[in-house]
């Protein structure tokens, strides 16, 4: 999707946006010398207007899975052993370097020295030990047998046996494991004590929230890797679209993300605005509940197909992001390592009639509630609209984003979801929370597909675990487990 800009010359902290548009003014400053000296000590306020309400679960690492959301708020936050940074998917941070055994069984960390959280707690090796078993990812704790401390800053973790994705679940965004909390502080105050003023060792430090409304965050001149250049950081929740328009506009936020798409004509014509696209990760793809079913009308492969035919990809992609997206037909692995090629069903009314009818659901059917993924609520509206048009009928239902989280995650809702798969990594961690029965979002699996999931992790050899992998989407297509619509991928434009 596409974000507007307003250029303002802003240098500091990079955030790691998920699928938006952003919106943002653009007045160039000079930078020189004098410039830079004057920046020495962090000065000014950024404000941004985000499309969702802040949770207070989204301060606490432990507590992040399978959503990259969360993100924007531990990159100021907090830090981790090693992250995605510009050019370095897996860069250094806490961690100055690491090194992998001979059987590939174990993982030594050496950790960075003289950083200390922003309460002045010295940060060691059992910080990282804590942090990691407190944090939620069953993957993860299945994988690792033990986390020894060889030495305040040595940290060795010990897997059960060869796993080639440790470092993609360890250091991306596919798990909160490995970011950082004080044990000190986090055992005097507790979870929900930590949700209220927490502690980390990111580039910013908290200082109020205000739920539904802001929440603010002040530059911590002790970070380690560089000083922030802005001073303050101000994220405002604010779900209608049109108000965060209005609010760049009027210089009330310099950020907003998640324009709809008909005002981005407007925005080109603004020139002190600018559009682009923030170059999120996520696929949007229709998920059917109700398929492990055998009473559901879901159940048969045949209606899966025509559901799939009724999807007009590149009418949705460009409705909905203004063609800035990829309209694709392949599950959750778009644009990532070890996914094999794949199209599938093209849009074809005629022939998802027809399939229906086969099915026999000449006049189609009530498929009761399609739950858009939050925010996406327009998104929802027009596959609901899609579907009408060979005669399945739903309801969209729209919830709050963490209020849906919770309920996707209890794995008791019914009908249809418009969801988003971003969890990022590869094609293996991509599949890790909607394949295998125990992942956080599967309502249901294949056992032998499963077997195969478990086959490919245990691969040590590259090319034979692609084979593996790749096998496996083409058996999720063939089998029409989901149908991909489109790829929330745009490039900066």
């Amino acid at each position: 999707m596409s974000r507007v800009t307003r250029r303002r010359g802003l240098a500091g902290l990079l955030l790691i946006p998920l699928l938006a548009l952003l919106l943002s003014p653009v007045m160039p400053a000079p930078v020189g010398p004098a410039t830079a000296r004057a920046q020495a000590k962090p000065e000014g306020e950024m404000r941004w207007a985000l499309y969702v309400t802040v949770s207070p679960v989204w301060f606490d690492p432990g507590e992040v899975v399978g959503v990259i959301t969360p993100f924007w708020i531990l990159y100021a936050l907090h830090d981790a052993l090693v992250k995605p940074m510009p050019g370095n998917q897996f860069t250094p941070s806490l961690a100055e370097s690491w090194t992998v055994s001979q059987d590939q069984k174990t993982y030594e960390f050496k950790l960075r020295q003289g950083v200390k959280f922003h309460n002045g707690d010295p940060f060691t090796a059992e910080d990282v030990k804590f942090s990691f078993h407190r944090a939620k990812g069953k993957i993860l704790h299945d994988k690792v047998k033990d986390v020894v401390i060889v030495d305040p800053f040595r940290i060795r973790f010990v897997l059960n046996e060869p796993w080639p994705d440790f470092m993609t679940f360890y250091g991306t965004f596919a798990s909160g494991a490995g970011w950082v909390v004080p044990k000190k502080y986090m055992e005097q105050v507790g979870p929900e004590g930590f949700k209220k003023q927490p502690i980390g060792l990111g580039p910013y430090k908290f200082v109020s929230n205000n739920p539904g409304i802001e929440l603010v965050m002040e530059a911590y001149e002790g970070y380690w890797r560089k000083m922030p250049a802005v001073k303050r950081l101000v994220y405002k929740s604010v779900p209608e679209a049109t108000t965060r328009m209005a609010m760049v506009k009027r210089g009330e936020v310099d950020l907003a993300y998640l324009i709809d798409t008909p005002m981005a004509d407007d925005v080109k014509r603004d020139p002190n605005l600018k559009l682009v696209f923030s170059g999120g990760i996520g696929t949007l793809y229709l998920d059917f509940f109700d398929m492990w079913d055998p009473k559901s009308p879901w159940a048969d492969k045949r209606v899966r197909q025509a559901a799939s035919y009724a999807i007009d990809r590149r009418g949705l992609s460009d409705a909905e992001t203004a063609g800035g997206v990829s309209a694709h037909r392949q599950r959750g692995a778009q644009g990532l390592r070890l996914r094999p090629p794949h199209r599938g069903a093209p849009y074809n009314v005629a022939r998802a009639k027809q399939l229906l009818a086969e099915a026999g659901y000449p006049n189609g059917f009530d498929a009761g509630d399609l739950y858009p993924w939050p925010p996406y609520s327009s998104t929802g509206e027009t596959v609901t609209n899609y579907l009408a048009a060979i005669g399945i009928k739903t309801r969209v239902r729209n919830m709050e984003r963490a209020a849906f989280y919770s309920a996707l995650a209890s794995k008791k809702l019914k009908g249809l979801c418009m969801c988003i798969n971003a969890v990022y990594g590869n094609a293996a961690s991509r599949l890790s929370e909607t394949v295998p029965a125990e992942g956080a979002y599967s309502y249901g699996a294949w056992p032998d597909i499963e077997a195969l999931y478990t086959q490919q992790a245990r691969e040590t050899d590259r090319k034979k675990r692609e084979v593996l992998l790749h096998r496996i989407q083409r058996e999720l297509a063939e089998r029409v487990a989901s149908r991909p619509s489109t790829t929330l991928s745009g490039r900066a434009r």
